[in-house]
């Protein structure tokens, strides 16, 4: 029976080769699609999961208020996990670590910016389950000055793995001494920690202090298999606040429990660790996460892909089923059942599939390096095999079988053996109802993923246009230039003397973002104010380029200086003043509260990333820093990047030097959204071009159909563009129709999208029109080749047989 289901099919496919060829092609260009995102959400879905504890393994997050400004952060104090572990038995294990930044490593005349450096306690292996190639993974970060290396490194520094082991290592701007005591495979990419380098955190002496209000590190740990985690927020409460209430009233003069009553919140939380790469939304992450909602996104775009390859087959298969109406009646004559003839065409769509989704794997195998750069990922074709993948894989062979078969299979053996005869069935294919509700939705799918494409890169092109207050264009950021010691300034001097260079300031802070938050206080209210505190040289706003409102910036004309701070718009708005000239704050930073002088107010400007509104901010001057932004004129960048490597070099006795660019900087906090429209775009030129295929299909089998009629209008004097337009008309009126129904579903998405950001666009009517017209071009271009073509034959072809 299947032997002769497969010869009937086979047979089927070889006489109509025009309808088969664009039904194969359809659902393999939907099965790659719908295959790329399911590797793509599976990837997604497991990151963390390598982890042998990974479901007991929680974060503890701080949520804070302050006046206005409420913050949530990953980060806790450096005594967080010992109280953890002493006081709270419904923890297991606990573990701190933090994310050290770029640090110099040096072998030798060997020396190189390592830029994935963290530390952590001597458990952090016991907790998380990276390997640990050589080496104890117990004892390798207990004691002090210790550290493992990754593969990569190990290699790049002493020519092996295991040649690295008990060697010694100068790290950073003190060249302190390391010993290597582990070798760790390479950073995984499915987990939220990026590290080439794990310090051993006894090595740094300001992690290890006791003090409750220093929130600078990470702090997991490990519920015992009976545990809850609300249990433990709910016995941390009362052991915070006996630590926090002493520190509290030391520098801000009131206990935590006023502190709450008057509006403030200071409260842990824990966090689960499997949650964080896609539910998390703290601007603080060790490295950027992804987003669920992206996930819901790039699921629904994958089943309607599916769905339009399906109902492709759908059309082409029941436009041309009047073709097959004598088989179906011969076959119900000698006694076929309809079960069997179902069946019959069930299978035959079967082997569509099947040879679809075996293209379709060969699509994804070529193909997969370049989604792979599309989407940020490093999949591999052998993710294939994954059960989930390779179940998924073949489960959507089948359901695409049956559900492209199940329609066409179900209506053309529904007839009687006596409407058959009676030509009932060509008549009846001929109203075509099903398939214009199956092709409009078609369309409906390809413009709501046009318009939603459109709207993403408007957004992403008014965020990188956006005028955020300082020019972030031409500036080059030189990153650990303390590493100059002594020669600090003039190096900026010299780099100042070139021509091409326009400015050049220090600072503390590295942008888009802000090292640090401090409370302050006005000296006439007793209230607390939280804003971020940068400190900056005299030549902050020559090489920035943000503007002062009123007053004055830091001068080397005012020796006083040292004792004043320069606000922005919103911290002006915070404090309530109507004078801030004549207004001074309380600065709690230094040993003792200090009274300091607010000698100007700049302009807002987006220090940090365009999905948060600018928060307040207090300058503060410092004549040198370990960061050197440098403004360039119109130079070639490499121009530039070759004299600024020479001046470097002059002063840095072999130093690697550290720089970025800050609209890349800036780009980067938007990389998941660019990354968002890229695939967008393809997908939607995908819809589009599975919708399109199967109205060239439909418009081909039309045009066989009207043959005769077309040959009759153009001998009583029809031209070739009316009868094109005549056969146009109706798969267009499908095409308008769609897309007045995308037009709320479209909107209504995209307003959700932008309400992600602080500074978003409002969304254009034209888009909506340009779309429409956009996707009503390209049916039309579909629709009219075939009609053309069928209109340009000669009428005396069309009708010698009439």
């Amino acid at each position: 029976m299947l032997k002769n289901y497969f010869k009937v099919a086979m047979r089927n496919i070889q006489k109509q080769k025009f309808f088969s060829i664009i039904n194969i092609l359809g659902l393999s260009v939907g099965m790659a699609g719908a295959l790329f995102i399911s590797l793509y959400i599976y990837d997604e879905l497991n990151f963390e999961k390598f982890n042998k504890k990974g479901d007991r393994i929680y974060r503890v997050n701080l949520h804070g208020k302050l006046s206005e400004q409420e913050i949530y952060t990953t980060n806790s104090c450096p005594p967080m996990a010992r109280a953890l572990m002493d006081e709270i038995p419904e923890v297991e294990e606990a573990v701190r670590v933090r994310d050290m930044g770029e640090w110099i490593f040096r072998n030798g005349s060997l020396a190189f910016n390592e830029e994935n450096v963290y530390a952590a306690d001597s458990n952090f292996f016991n907790v998380f389950s990276f390997k640990v190639l050589h080496g104890n993974p117990k004892t390798a970060l207990v004691e002090p000055n210790t550290m493992v290396l990754s593969s990569d490194l190990a290699i790049k520094y002493f020519g092996s793995e295991t040649a690295a082991l008990d060697q010694i290592l100068n790290i950073g701007n003190n060249k302190g001494e390391y010993k290597v005591t582990g070798v760790m495979e390479n950073s995984r990419p499915d987990s939220h920690f990026k590290f080439d380098v794990i310090l051993s955190i006894r090595s740094i002496p300001w992690l290890n202090n006791n003090n409750w209000l220093n929130n600078t590190l990470l702090t997991y740990y490990v519920l015992r298999a009976d545990g809850d985690p609300k249990a433990v927020d709910e016995k941390l409460e009362p052991i915070m606040a006996r630590n926090v209430t002493p520190i509290m009233q030391q520098f801000v003069g009131k206990s935590l429990e006023e502190f709450r009553k008057e509006g403030g919140i200071y409260e842990y939380f824990s966090f689960p660790l499997n949650d964080i790469h896609l539910y998390s939304d703290f601007e603080d992450e060790p490295t950027p996460t992804g987003d669920i909602s992206y996930i819901y996104i790039m699921t629904g775009i994958g089943l309607f892909i599916i769905l339009l390859a399906c109902i492709n087959f759908m059309n082409l298969t029941t436009a041309r089923s009047a073709g097959r109406a004598k088989e179906v009646g011969l076959r119900k004559t000698l006694g076929s059942l309809r079960q069997t003839l179902i069946a019959q065409f069930l299978a035959e769509s079967m082997i569509y599939s099947v040879f679809a989704g075996l293209i379709s794997l060969l699509v994804v195998y070529l193909l997969l390096p370049s989604f792979n750069s599309l989407a940020g990922k490093s999949l591999t074709f052998g993710g294939i095999l994954e059960p989930t993948i390779l179940f998924t894989f073949l489960g959507l062979v089948l359901i695409v079988g049956i559900l492209a078969g199940s329609y066409p299979a179900f209506y053309l053996t529904s007839f009687k053996i006596t409407e058959v005869l009676k030509g009932k069935l060509r008549a009846g294919m001929k109203s075509g109802a099903v398939r214009s509700v199956l092709v409009t939705f078609q369309f409906w799918i390809s413009i709501v993923l046009i318009i939603c494409t459109a709207i993403v890169f408007q957004q992403l092109a008014f965020i990188q246009n956006k005028n955020l207050g300082i020019d972030k264009e031409h500036i080059l950021i030189i990153e650990d230039v303390s590493r100059l010691n002594n020669d600090v300034q003039a190096f900026k001097n010299e780099l100042v003397s070139n021509s091409f260079v326009v400015g050049a300031s220090f600072s503390n802070n590295t942008y888009p973002g802000t090292s640090n938050n401090t409370v302050f206080k006005t000296t006439n209210s007793d209230q607390d104010y939280l804003a971020a505190t940068h400190f900056s040289d005299y030549d902050h706003p020559k090489t920035l380029g943000f503007k002062m409102l009123e007053g004055r910036y830091f001068s080397e004309d005012f020796p006083a200086d040292t004792a004043v701070v320069v606000v922005n718009q919103a911290a002006v708005k915070m404090f309530g003043w109507e004078n801030p000239l004549e207004s001074k704050i309380i600065n709690f930073n230094f040993e003792q509260p200090t009274e300091m002088e607010v000698i100007g107010v700049t302009e807002d400007f987006s220090f940090e990333n365009l999905k948060i509104n600018v928060r307040p901010l207090i300058l503060l001057l410092t004549k040198e820093a370990n960061t050197l932004y440098l403004r360039y004129s119109g130079e070639k960048p490499e121009n530039v990047l070759n004299a600024l490597q020479g001046t470097w070099d002059k002063y840095a006795n072999g130093e690697p030097l550290q720089y970025s660019f800050l609209d890349e900087e800036y780009d980067e906090a938007f990389r998941a959204e660019q990354r968002l429209g890229q695939v967008f775009t393809v997908f939607t030129t995908v819809a589009i071009f599975i919708a399109c295929l199967g109205l060239f299909g439909l418009s081909a089998f039309m045009a066989e159909q009207r043959t005769k009629e077309i040959g009759i209008r153009k001998v009583m004097g029809a031209s070739v563009w009316k009868v094109t337009g005549l056969m146009s008309k109706d798969f267009l009126k499908l095409v308008v129709i769609a897309f007045l129904l995308s037009i709320y579903p479209a909107y209504y998405a995209m307003e959700q999208w932008l309400n992600s950001f602080a500074f978003r666009i409002d969304i254009s009517y034209w888009v909506f029109a340009i779309s429409g017209i956009v996707a009503i071009g390209i049916a039309y271009l579909t629709v009219s080749y075939q009609s053309l073509k069928a209109a340009k034959v000669n009428p005396v072809d069309s009708l010698r047989y009439e």
